[in-house]
This record gives structure tokens, sequence and C-alpha cells, in this order.
């Protein structure tokens, strides 16, 4: 990662150029990057990510249209310092506050004072950015029009997306990896996690990135559906198969023939059609209601249950051979308290899904806001999420921020959390046993915050890089 910061010196004078070159071409701080022209300059202002001009008076031909001039509205990150000839002084000063530089000074240029200048003017430009931004997020800019420039609203965010699956957290990382995986083979998911997780938007990711893409996909829920109508909705029927069937039913499994059918709440079959269901995935047997006659479908069966299978197998709820034949490839999506890091990005997700749908421009979210939003459990998971952004979105002002205020009344008692604090389990045990998790949450957290650079870990945690090293063998720590 780069950390110097980047000088562009425009000068035609020796004397300033070994002068600057002394004072931070020799410091790993700073790249130094010298140039002869300001039209040189202003063009490596759009190629480098520059953190300060030193200007040469000199070459500046017009006071009110100059590099500096333009670089404090296209680039108003960058410092801007001056340097000027000892009898042009009056110019000089009116060059700088024209162009609302940081300071200006004569030559003969020290190289004390360059270097003090230069960090000075990087200082204060980096206090101006954090400004800009704490203006933006609080709502105070003086002019309320900042954003009327922007003619749709966009939120960007550094997530990653499987399909329609947004995620910055390494669990769902992993997750998409063994989905992709799974996408690449023709055996049988099964997707399990709590109501609201997103096991359908996995299943149809799954779908759309195997070689059944361009075959249909089609969507059965199980919950709370008789064994008839389930046999009807799945196998299909023949006209006059029972009491209402006026006509023949194809059913999804041959309506779906080289494509996919993803069954949804499979925990909640009968132990009868649980037969059924076994003997089409053996032998992609299709029979429908009232009729003798035997069809085959080629589909491939993704399954997704709230309820952990392998518990109800045990209970013998479910069959063990049916549980053995669905999980070809077994997915767990965790909930969404258990992934706090994906909050913010879904929060930003969502806010773009929703202007754009009601026609708002919503500039963001404030921080007190995503706060109190970050900090609730989420009995209903990225759902109750979804919900919650598509409730403040519609009734948010045009044109301006989410606050604290339209939440709903769920979050009214909600604290946010401290980035600080570590919360330990109920369970933890004897005191031995409640150092040891709060010494493994720690270590966890500084490797996670380093993105397990080990040696700045262990300089933060005031451990050697050996002892560091016996904490993660130790904790069974590993990098997501």
């Amino acid at each position: 990662m780069q950390t110097e910061h980047t000088v562009l010196l425009v000068t035609l004078d020796p004397s300033v150029r070994a002068a600057v070159s002394a004072a931070l071409g020799a410091d790993p701080d700073y790249r130094l990057i010298v140039l002869d022209s300001p039209k040189g300059a202003a063009q490596r202002l759009n190629e480098v990510q520059a953190h300060l001009i030193v200007c040469d008076a000199d070459l500046i031909q017009d006071s009110a249209d100059n590099v500096l001039i333009d670089a404090r509205i296209s680039h108003p990150h960058v410092g801007r310092i001056l340097v000027g000839a000892p009898g042009d002084a009056d110019r000089c000063a009116d060059l700088a506050r024209r162009a609302a530089v940081y300071l200006y000074t004569l030559k003969p240029v020290q190289q004390d004072l360059i270097r003090l200048v230069a960090k000075r003017a990087l200082e204060l430009s980096e206090l101006s950015r954090r400004h800009r931004v704490l203006s933006r997020e609080l709502k105070i800019s003086m002019d309320d029009d900042i954003f009327s420039e922007a003619n749709e609203f966009s939120v960007k965010g550094g997530w990653s997306q499987f399909e329609k699956l947004v995620y910055v957290s390494a669990k769902m990382a992993d997750l998409s990896v063994e989905a992709k995986q799974a996408a690449g083979t023709e055996l049988p998911v099964l997707i399990q996690g709590e109501t609201g997780t997103g096991k359908e938007l996995l299943a149809r990711a799954i779908h759309y990135n195997s070689n059944r893409m361009n075959s249909p996909m089609h969507v059965q829920n199980c919950g709370g559906v008789s064994d008839e109508t389930l046999h009807s909705e799945l196998f299909g029927h023949v006209r006059g198969a029972f009491t209402g069937a006026i006509a023949d039913r194809l059913g999804l499994f041959r309506a779906a023939d080289g494509g996919t059918v993803f069954l949804d709440e499979i925990s909640e079959i009968s132990p009868s059609f649980q037969v059924s269901l076994l003997r089409f995935l053996q032998e992609g047997e299709v029979k429908p209601l009232g009729s003798d006659v035997l069809q085959h479908a080629d589909v491939r069966i993704i399954a997704a249950s709230n309820r952990p299978l392998r518990e109800l197998v045990e209970k013998g709820a479910f069959r063990r051979d049916l549980y053995y034949r669905l999980k070809g490839f077994e997915l767990h999506i965790p909930a969404l308290r258990d992934r706090p890091e994906d909050i913010p990005a879904l929060t930003q997700f969502f806010i773009e899904k929703y202007a754009g749908v009601v026609g708002r421009r919503v500039v963001g979210i404030t921080q007190d806001a995503l706060a109190k939003l970050e900090a609730y459990d989420y009995p209903g998971n990225v759902r109750e999420l979804e919900t919650e952004i598509r409730r403040m979105v519609a009734i948010a002002e045009q044109g301006g921020y989410i606050a604290a205020r339209h939440l709903s009344s769920v979050f009214a008692h909600v604290r946010a959390r401290s980035d600080d604090a570590i919360e330990l389990p109920a369970d933890c045990g004897n005191l031995k046993e409640m150092v040891e998790a709060l010494e493994k949450r720690v270590v966890s957290s500084s490797l996670q915050r380093n993105h397990w650079n080990q040696s700045r870990a262990a300089e933060e945690l005031g451990l050697s890089r050996v002892g560091l090293a016996n904490k993660i063998k130790r904790y069974g720590l590993q990098d997501a």
C-alpha cells in the first residue's frame, strides 16, 4: 500500500529544484515529481494521486487562469504552495490570494522551511477533507444545493456481489466461493439458514452460474402445503384426479426439464412425500396424480431449510437417506447478526435500490442512524433490514439524509455498539476460560484490523512475532 505523499514541483529554477529535492526527495514519506511547466502539472494531476503542488511563480503567466486556480476547483484535496522571486512579492501575494494557496515563500528556498510548510499544508488539506466529509454526513454544508448537480442518486459501496447477494464479510465471501463450486456441478444443493438470510437469492445465483442457466428455474414453497397439493404442483396431475382438477397439469418437475427446481422449507414435507421426492432424486421419475404413466425429467434440485435438517434426522423427523441425497453440497448462510460488517454495505445497496424505485434522491445515511442499524440483532435477518431501509427511503426528505429519526420504533431503545467493546458470552465458564476467551477475541480483532499483517498486529498488541504466532496456533485463528 502506498503511504507516501506525492508532491508535484513545478519549476525551471535549478536552485528551487535542489532545495525542494534536498528537503523532500530523500524523505520516505514523500514522492517528489519534478515538472517544468504548469501544463505538465495539470496533466499529471489527472494521472497520479497528488497531495501537494509547489509551483514557481515565474512559470505562471495569467494571474486569473493558471494551474493553481484550476487545481483549487478540480482537485480541492491537493495542497498548494507558491514560490516567488524577492522582487515579485506583490504579484506573489496576489497569486496566493486568488488561488487560496496555503502559503507563499520567496527565494532562496530554505530546506527546513519547505519541509515544515509542506507538512503543515498536507495537514491542512487532510483537515479540509475531513471537514467536507463531515459536512456531507451531518448535512451542515452552508450550500443547501451542494448536491443539485447530481442528476441521479448514487451511493457507491465497496461491497462484493454474487448475483444479488451483497456482502463484505469473509463468511459470505467463503460461502460464495463454495456456491460457485456447487454451481459448476450437477449435484443437488442444500441451503440452510435462518428466515430472511437470502436462501432463494443464493439458489438463483447457483442456477444462473450453472450450465442450466438458459433453462427455467421454478420455485416451490413446501411449508403449509398438503401432500396432494404439493404432489400436484411438483409432479402434475391429470384431469379428474381430484375434485377441482378440471384440466391436466404439467407440474414443476417436467416444466423445469433441463433446469432447476428450488424447494423452500423442505423440512416441512411429510414422511410420505419424502418417499416420493427420494424416488425422484434417485430415478428422475415423474408420476402425475391420477396417472399410471411414468415420465422422466432432468431437473437439478436445490432445497432450503430454516431448520437444521441434521437435527431433524437425528430425531427421526426427516429421512436420513433423503437428507444425504439432498446434500450433494451443503451450504450454510450465516445470520446477519453474525456478520455485522455486512450491514453498512447492505444498507447502502438498499438505499440505492429503493431510491431508484421511488424516484427519490437520498444523499446517504447519517452515522448515528447507521450505528443503530449495526447494533440491532435482526431476527428477520437481511429481509428485515431491507424492509426497514425501504420504509426509511420512502419517508426521507428529498435530497436529504436518512437519519435516526427515520428509524422505526423497534430501534428506539437500540444502543450503538462501541468499537472497543468486546462482549463475552454468558457461558464462558470460570475466570481462566473467560480470560482466554477475551484474549482470543482481542488477538483476532487486532489481526483483522491489520488485515492479518502479523508484524503490525504484534506491535499493536505488544507481542513478539513468535508470541503472536503461538497465540494464533493456540486459539486456532485463521485468516479469512
